[in-house]
């Protein structure tokens, strides 16, 4: 077993510490959190081992996780990589694309593994119909989510829509071209609601809203490529796949056949792809363990989180160009 220590014992936190303690491949050593009233409290509740410095929990442990404010994740990270210790990240990996750089510049000098918290690869809904999105050329995504002090200290496309963007990332194999995004701040001092469109080298076009002010929570992505539609719901972890066929000689009385303008005719049919229920964090923690353990790429790299954070501050930049 892994021994591994948590930084930052908050809402977040709290969570990854509880999925530690119970999984079978790591040894939870302890945590640090930087109030220490609070830090006493967490361990009094809960058992929890405290450190009462940073050094000397990265000085018992394999693995260091980094749940703390994204403002100090750059921090975290070089104090642990130099200690020679292998490091998961929440999102974003860092607060700047020049932190994240150094990350993997460092992970790499000093040969230790990190995996970046982008947690909705590992949603069962996604995993269902992942491997059913093959080339998509338009995408929409609708990640809206009511208003919670916690988090306002970052825009919302660093604090809301990175999911998404880490997730068309994982799915379109082309580079972006162009950004156009446009924000508005309503109740903090960063923008509440965004809208971005991404344009692809392959033409794939990908439209993306988040916002943090809504009545509603709602975390939906859809996906149009030749003869499918794929939709995916995050929130509920459920998905509905649309598919379309040439259409046999001679149909069905229940068959569902499109005809287009060319005469060309299509049916249609539905898959329905198993959703296997899972706790996604869990899953998260437990393969960057394996990828440890077995010296493999981990699912989400320290690459694929900094290529996330590039897209998201290329976002940024825009609406403030336009503001």
């Amino acid at each position: 077993m892994l021994k591994v220590g948590v930084l930052g014992a908050g809402h977040l936190g709290k969570i990854h510490l509880r999925l530690l303690q119970q999984s079978e491949k790591y040894e939870l050593v302890g945590f640090y959190d930087e109030n220490p009233d609070y830090a006493d409290k967490i361990e009094s509740e809960f058992g929890y081992k405290r450190f009462h410095t940073i050094a000397t929990l990265i000085h018992a442990v394999d693995v260091i996780d980094i749940v703390t404010p994204t403002l100090s994740h750059y921090k975290c990270a070089r104090v642990a990589i130099k200690s020679g210790k292998h490091v998961f990240i929440e999102k974003p990996i860092a607060n700047t694309i020049e932190e994240a750089e150094e990350i993997i510049a460092l992970a790499n000098e000093y040969d230790v593994k990190g995996q970046v918290g982008h947690v909705e690869r590992y949603n069962p809904a996604f995993i269902a119909t992942r491997e059913m999105i093959e080339n998509p050329m338009f995408i929409e995504t609708h990640r809206l989510a009511e208003f919670n002090p916690r988090g306002t200290d970052v825009p919302v496309v660093l604090d809301l829509m990175i999911h998404d963007i880490d997730v068309i990332l994982s799915v379109v194999k082309s580079p972006v071209k162009h950004v156009h995004a446009s924000g508005v701040s309503v109740i903090s001092d960063t923008a509440d609601i965004v809208n971005a469109r991404l344009e692809f080298e392959n033409g794939c076009v990908a439209n993306l809203t988040a916002s943090r002010i809504s009545l509603k929570n709602m975390r939906k992505s859809r996906f149009f490529q030749k003869d499918a539609y794929i939709s995916v719901d995050f929130l509920e972890k459920k998905c509905e796949v649309v598919k379309m066929k040439d259409a046999p000689e001679n149909p069905g009385d229940f068959d569902m056949i499109l005809q287009n303008a060319e005469g060309v005719k299509k049916q249609i049919y539905f898959k329905n792809p198993e959703i296997l229920a899972n706790n996604a964090i869990l899953d998260e923690l437990e393969t960057f363990a394996d990828a440890i353990t077995n010296d493999a790429t981990p699912i989400v790299t320290l690459e694929d989180g900094t290529e996330a954070l590039k897209v998201a501050y290329r976002i940024i930049e825009n609406f403030k160009r336009v503001l």
